[in-house]
C-alpha cells in the first residue's frame, strides 16, 4: 500500500511543478506579471489571518489536551499527528481566505471599509 502512495505523491509533486512552471512561462511570453500589487495584498492580508487562526487553534488544542489528561484522563499523543492538524489548518484557512478575500474586492481600500460601516 505504501509504496503505491509514495509513487502517487512525488508524481502529483512532479505534476504540480511542470504545471506551475508551464504557467509562469506562458504568462512571461504573454507580458503578465507573476504577481501583481492586488495579488500580493490579497496573500500578505490572507497569510496575516491565517497565522491568528493557526495560533489560536494550537492554543485551543492544547488547553483540550491538558484539561482532557487532568480531568479524564485521556492518553497523550504522539507529536507528529498535531503538527500534521496545525499545518493542514494553516494551509486551508490560507487557501480559503486567500479565496474570500478575492471576491470581495480590493484589499485595504476606504471603499470597502465605507460598504461595512
Amino acid at each position: 500500500m505504501w509504496p503505491i502512495v509514495s509513487v502517487t505523491i512525488v508524481a502529483v509533486i512532479i505534476l504540480a511543478g511542470i504545471l506551475v512552471l508551464w504557467k509562469r512561462l506562458k504568462d512571461k511570453k504573454s507580458g503578465f506579471p507573476f504577481v501583481d500589487e492586488r495579488t500580493q495584498k490579497l496573500n500578505w492580508k490572507a497569510a496575516y489571518y491565517s497565522m491568528f487562526l493557526v495560533q489560536y487553534f494550537i492554543v485551543a488544542y492544547l488547553i483540550v489536551r491538558i484539561i482532557g489528561g487532568e480531568f479524564f484522563g485521556m492518553p497523550a499523543l504522539e507529536s507528529g499527528y498535531p503538527m500534521l492538524e496545525a499545518l493542514f489548518v494553516s494551509g486551508l484557512s490560507f487557501l480559503i481566505l486567500r479565496w474570500l478575500f478575492g471576491r470581495k474586492g480590493e484589499p485595504y481600500s476606504d471603499a470597502n471599509q465605507n460598504k461595512r460601516a
